[in-house]
């Protein structure tokens, strides 16, 4: 592969293994800081008496000082290894915190939730993020990107997730540099009068206004959501069936200010502004007009990180269309990244990056070689299969990744793209349109009801694809290995299919043989497992019985399952799900598990393994204890705090182990302990 000769990807990805070094393994900041002041003279060094025959020490040392370059910086962004960082403070109890709002995330039923700058606590300098959580009240005011302000409250441990293989939100939070976060209301808040203002609190601000001022326009409530989240980024009012079609239709990203449409935004103003190269120098104009115009485009859709990694990385783009070297683009592709990490180097963790690169990374690379292999001659159909070999390439270059994230592959992929993406840049130009023309009241009616009307022929198409459900394979289980050799097979293939070599065919053939052992080993491990896990569900007993590839789903009520079985599912490869009522006797792999419901009946069995108290029984644990002897008793979502908390001081005065499912999650019956 001729992209691994540029030095920039090169570094890029000893940048990149740096960072997920340093994240993965705790390396005190002053190590990685003082070994890269010890190698900088050794690059300096060797880089003068380098000779081209002898041993390559410039280059060895290179790539030790950008692997511990991406040590030292993402040690740097997780911050807690920093002296002023509040986590290495005094934090337990109600502290006072002075906090700036960075980001205000996408609210659920129960909260309003805001990323937090620490400024201090207890009136200390202090760094870091935080988490802030405020009841879901409409009739409260809302906090603003550069709101500061003051508020006594305790700070929280972020928990991780309470059953087997639920979205990890303590890990996903980790990954932004952010540990604690603070619940609490909005009287409690003080906020300061004339705060500092930022660039991304005067774009935030600035997107509101934009709303507010389409808000008073004549567009249907569906329609404004979508426009919304097309032109703004901002997807907080869409509906979950909007939003699920688009999903499964293989055409979420259209809702997501990304890549997509700042490329799609670059293409349109190449054609607009190519007059200009006629002019004296008018290609540097066109440059410098095309990256402005990028960046006002960022600042209108309030500066998000998706955003601004997405015009980063095509303002580098831009910059190698404009040297008209086809080959400078994977160098440009690695610089962009290699920037952009270098800035934010936690962006690697986040999934809108990784499927960002993959994507357009798979276009540079795989769709001239498509085009060479067919170039149709009529016009029309060139076109067609064109915008079909993007979607492709795209499509190949993301597939394992989101495979591995969402376990979903929507086949109609293509057919939505066919549908939608010739007419995007249309519809992002008339937004635009329609955005400039409503900041100054000057919108006019016809042109609004004709872009709702557009958005909603876009909505209806999308709809229809996503009821074609035949061709909609969800629920794929794939690994993180998976992903990789995904990845392995995808790079030999589109390297045989361009030099059909021997070497080629044999790299091929060796990376799907690796995926189908992997696949047999799986299919082998859970042939052997038998498994017995309780989860925790407010207001519901959920116990799993998993003998091989069949699970038993004993419910207390059928109808409050939640997601979690179905992770479990997908996660463990179950072939077959089978429903039963909950029973009190469980007798699994010699084990005897009693389950005590609400009538709060005795068991006729004494010593018992187990004792699952739900429902919130109203007995008396101890003299129960002295009945059955239990080896452990288990408490799970469907009582009530105060019994739980009963039960648990009664367990600690008889030294008998307890575990509730509200404090420490799910648990899991050792079936194979005498």
């Amino acid at each position: 592969m001729r992209f691994f000769n540029f030095v920039s990807i090169k570094l890029t990805i000893c940048l990149i293994a740096g960072i997920i070094l340093g994240f993965c393994f705790e390396v005190a900041l002053y190590i990685s800081f003082f070994a890269l002041l010890a190698l900088l003279p050794c690059l300096y060094l060797f880089q003068k008496k380098q000779s081209r025959d002898g041993f390559p020490f410039f280059e060895l040392i290179t790539v030790f000082t950008t692997i511990l370059l991406g040590v030292f910086i993402v040690t740097l962004s997780k911050s807690k290894k920093l002296p002023h960082h509040y986590s290495n403070k005094e934090i337990n109890g109600v502290k006072q915190w002075e906090l700036k709002i960075l980001e205000v995330l996408k609210p659920n039923q129960y909260a309003q939730r805001y990323v937090a700058k620490v400024i201090s606590v207890e009136n200390e300098k202090s760094v870091g993020k935080i988490v802030i959580s405020l009841p879901a009240d409409s009739t409260l005011n809302k906090l603003k990107v550069d709101d500061e302000f003051i508020l006594f409250s305790n700070a929280e441990t972020i928990r991780p997730p309470l059953n087997p293989y639920q979205f990890n939100y303590r890990d996903y939070l980790k990954k932004q540099g952010i540990y604690h976060q603070i619940r609490t209301g909005f009287n409690a808040i003080q906020l300061k009068e004339n705060s500092a203002k930022t660039i991304f609190g005067l774009a935030s601000n600035f997107r509101e206004h934009i709303i507010s001022k389409l808000k008073n326009e004549n567009f249907g409530e569906d329609e404004l959501a979508v426009i919304q989240a097309l032109l703004l980024g901002k997807r907080d009012d869409i509906s979950e069936s909007t939003y699920n079609n688009y999903k499964d239709a293989g055409a979420v990203h259209i809702l997501a200010v990304s890549g997509l449409h700042v490329g799609i935004l670059l293409l349109l103003f190449q054609f607009l502004l190519s007059p200009l190269e006629r002019l004296p120098k008018g290609k540097s104009i066109k440059l410098i007009l095309i990256v402005f115009l990028l960046w006002t485009y960022a600042f209108i859709a309030g500066l998000s990180p998706s955003i601004v990694r997405a015009v980063t990385m095509f303002s580098f783009l831009t910059y190698a269309m404009y040297l008209n070297r086809p080959t400078n683009s994977f160098n440009i592709i690695a610089l962009s990244m290699f920037f952009i990490l270098l800035i934010k180097p936690l962006f690697l963790f986040q999934v809108g990056f990784q499927m960002s690169y993959a994507a357009v990374f798979a276009i540079i690379w795989i769709y001239p070689k498509l085009q060479r292999f067919w170039f149709p001659e009529n016009i029309v159909i060139r076109k067609i299969w064109q915008l079909l070999a993007v979607s492709i390439a795209a499509q190949l270059g993301v597939l394992p990744v989101s495979l591995f994230y969402f376990h979903q592959f929507p086949a109609l992929f293509f057919i939505s793209n066919l549908l939608i993406i010739p007419f995007l840049g249309l519809i992002l130009g008339m937004g635009i349109l329609v955005i400039f023309l409503s900041i100054f009241d000057n919108l006019p009616n016809f042109m609004a009801v004709m872009y709702n009307a557009i958005i909603k022929i876009m909505n209806s198409t999308i709809d229809w694809v996503a009821k074609q459900e035949g061709f909609i394979i969800k629920d794929i289980p794939f690994d993180v290995v998976q992903m990789v050799l995904g990845y392995l097979i995808i790079a030999t293939l589109v390297v045989f299919l361009s030099k059909p070599k021997l070497k080629n065919i044999i790299a091929l053939l060796a990376g799907i043989i690796t995926l189908q052992g992997w696949s047999i080993w799986n299919q082998i491990k859970v042939q052997k497992k038998e498994a017995l896990v309780l989860l925790h569900k407010s207001k519901n007993t959920l116990l799993l019985h998993q003998k091989a590839a069949s699970l038993r789903l004993y419910a207390s009520d059928s109808n409050n399952i939640g997601s979690m079985v179905n992770d479990y599912k997908i996660s463990e490869r179950i072939q077959s799900i089978s429903y039963h009522k909950f029973k009190n006797n469980f007798n699994i792999s010699g084990k005897k598990l009693y389950v005590m419901d609400s009538l709060g009946i005795y068991p006729q069995v004494k010593n018992q393994d187990y004792v699952l108290l739900t429902q919130s029984p109203k007995i008396n644990l101890e003299r129960l204890l002295d009945s059955i002897n239990p080896k452990m008793v288990i408490a799970d979502g469907s009582n009530y705090r105060s019994y739980v908390s009963r039960w648990k001081q009664t367990c600690i005065k008889k030294e008998i182990p307890f575990h509730s499912t509200g404090e420490k999650g799910y648990y899991s019956f050792n079936l194979n302990e005498d």
